[in-house]
């Protein structure tokens, strides 16, 4: 498709995006809207009066939702600026004056905060100390906004960012990025803004099948973990490339009334089924650890994390990502993944397939957060319910470690005496046809267009996948919402031998003339197993590769041990970037764009003008 059939399509889209908004206020209803689509309304010029109508009653009686009340203010306070009457402006300087919105704990709750900072600060030129919540002047807070900011730039671009590809939290990331583009007025930072624009949505674009974000993932409540197309992801799939997926997003409406437009090297890089499949390594990092950070972790100016090692293999049909396993993200990780390409699709389609050890523990919530071993993990269970529960599916384990090669990953375990929840916890979903328990120890399953086999190393019984029944029965409020609709059906293969593993091999059906075809190709596979000690594993793939693993101890291919030292930032067909690089350069045929934020360069050759 030709660079102006893609922009083409990408406005039109846009477009949608924006009228949809708009219509969304009611003028005999002041009730219906908010400020994003008050922002819209006041860009363009169209129902005013609703808008300002609406406007008015969202700020009553008192904003309370701390950095997710500050983006939306900033975007009616930057997209809506001319639009806005006296009154308005009046109320908004009175809020950003008397209410102090905290700015998290969470490294997309920063983000969102001081993109919004530097906004509201930019759109009040000249207020002093006086007029503002924190004692400090417009010049104050941009520049303190602007330094926080520039250097999670850095740290992101030299060692990955530490909520890591989330098909949830993308929308996080893209807002404040988006928010910068459209509206800061320094040229120079408006552009590494876009530049992050860029970067964030190749992250994405790298490790998607059909708009589905595949791979490893930092944080997913159960619901997306379960459902992939119920993510933010989807939507904002369907914007930016037109997969299928439409549905309303704030990320999508902030990038449309951005202005925001994705080069088109993006979208050829989102469908290029010629490329697959392909091979993708990313290095991200954890979260800041507080606490037991280990001899594995590093420093980054004053705090301390490790490194996440990412691999995924990306297929026209699936995707299968991991990552090295262990504590790399508190309470929500995904540590490895396949989903695949549904022929039905809908929110509730539960295309994936994945294992968990369901670790809960006070070291963990110490790791990650301030509060005291005693206390931490109860709070935690206060707003993500599940976490504290047995048959939780998101989640990392210090007792975890995972091997990928291609198509194939194996999984090991040694749980130490008294782990709280001491299983191995295998997802089968409600989607899966086909599941047979074979006599050589495999188990076989079909997920739309992918043939899956799931060796256990220890005997396991199945339970419905919500034993507990904990969300079943409405627990965390939100985070069980229509559990009846998504959470249903499924089932898991649960073992409770503290030495454990499994391997898992896939592969697409179009290679093989029958699931029968794909079973033989599998049992004859050499594969050696023990739980005697460590536990262990060696394993001829289908590709004839030779995988061996053992807990604690580099796992290795051929005979050669994985580089993890050598692990680079991105490394696919259309880019390779090394750590501390600060920049990505993008490749297709003569295509490129060149992310460069050292210097602060972006430079772009279409198709078009490389032939």
């Amino acid at each position: 498709m030709a660079d102006a059939d893609i922009a083409r399509r990408f406005q039109l889209r846009r477009e949608e995006v924006i009228t949809a908004a708009i219509a969304t206020l009611d003028p005999a209803d002041p009730a219906k809207g908010g400020f994003l689509e008050v922002a819209a309304a006041l860009q363009r010029g169209e129902r005013r009066a609703a808008a300002l109508a609406r406007f008015a009653q969202l700020n009553e009686p008192w904003p309370s939702q701390n950095m997710f009340w500050t983006y939306p203010m900033a975007a009616v306070m930057a997209a809506g600026h001319d639009g806005l009457d006296a009154a308005s402006w009046a109320r908004i300087h009175e809020l950003w004056k008397t209410y102090w919105p905290s700015r998290g704990d969470t490294e997309n709750h920063w983000a969102l905060y001081y993109s919004s900072l530097y906004i509201a600060a930019q759109a009040r030129p000249g207020a002093g100390p006086e007029q503002w919540f924190n004692g400090k002047s417009s010049a104050e807070n941009m520049a303190e906004a602007r330094a926080y900011l520039e250097h999670w730039m850095e740290v992101t671009t030299s060692y990955g960012q530490g909520e890591y590809d989330s098909p949830n939290y993308i929308q996080e990331y893209l807002i404040p990025m988006s928010l910068l583009t459209g509206w800061a007025q320094d040229a120079g930072f408006r552009q590494k803004a876009r530049m992050m624009l860029d970067y964030l949505i190749y992250d994405y674009a790298v490790e998607n099948v059909d708009g589905y974000y595949g791979g490893a993932h930092s944080r997913l409540y159960p619901r997306q973990i379960i459902s992939p197309g119920a993510t933010p992801a989807t939507p904002i799939g369907w914007l930016l490339f037109g997969f299928p997926g439409r549905a309303p997003d704030p990320a999508n409406t902030l990038l449309a009334l951005s202005g925001y437009t994705p080069p088109p090297i993006l979208e050829r890089i989102a469908r290029a089924a010629a490329s697959r499949p392909y091979v993708e390594r990313e290095l991200k990092r954890t979260r800041w650890r507080m606490r037991h950070a280990g001899p594995a972790s590093f420093v980054i100016g004053d705090k301390r994390t490790i490194p996440v090692y990412k691999y995924s293999y990306v297929d026209t049909d699936f995707v299968l990502g991991s990552t090295q396993g262990g504590l790399l993200q508190p309470i929500q990780q995904q540590s490895w993944s396949l989903i695949w390409r549904p022929a039905d699709r809908d929110k509730e389609t539960a295309n994936t397939f994945f294992s968990v050890q369901p670790y809960s523990s006070p070291v963990e919530g110490t790791m990650f957060f301030s509060e005291n071993y005693d206390v931490v993990t109860d709070l935690i269970a206060r707003s993500k319910a599940d976490y504290d529960s047995e048959d939780k599916l998101p989640g990392g384990s210090p007792h975890e470690q995972i091997f990928q090669h291609k198509a194939a990953l194996i999984g090991l375990y040694d749980l130490p005496a008294g782990n709280r929840f001491p299983y191995v916890t295998t997802f089968f979903s409600r989607d899966l046809v086909h599941v047979t328990e074979d006599p050589s120890g495999w188990i076989f399953a079909q997920g739309g267009p992918v043939y899956l086999a799931f060796h256990p190393l220890a005997a396991g019984t199945w339970k419905a996948n919500d034993w507990t029944g904990l969300l079943r029965n409405g627990a965390g409020g939100g985070i069980s919402a229509g559990f009846a609709e998504w959470g249903s059906g499924h089932r898991c293969f649960v073992s409770d031998a503290p030495r454990n593993g499994y391997v898992v091999q896939v592969a697409p059906v179009r290679d093989f003339k029958s699931m029968a075809d794909f079973q033989s190709a599998v049992r004859a596979l050499p594969l050696v197993c023990s739980t005697a000690a460590a536990p262990e594993v060696t394993f001829t793939a289908l590709d004839g590769s030779v995988l061996h693993a053992r807990y604690g101890a580099t796992p290795s291919v051929n005979g050669q041990p994985v580089d993890y030292a050598g692990w680079p930032l991105f490394e696919s067909p259309f880019a390779v970037e090394q750590r501390g690089s600060r920049k990505l350069e993008l490749t297709l045929g003569g295509e490129r764009l060149l992310l460069d934020f050292k210097n602060n360069l972006r430079g772009e050759i279409s198709g078009e003008a490389a032939k």
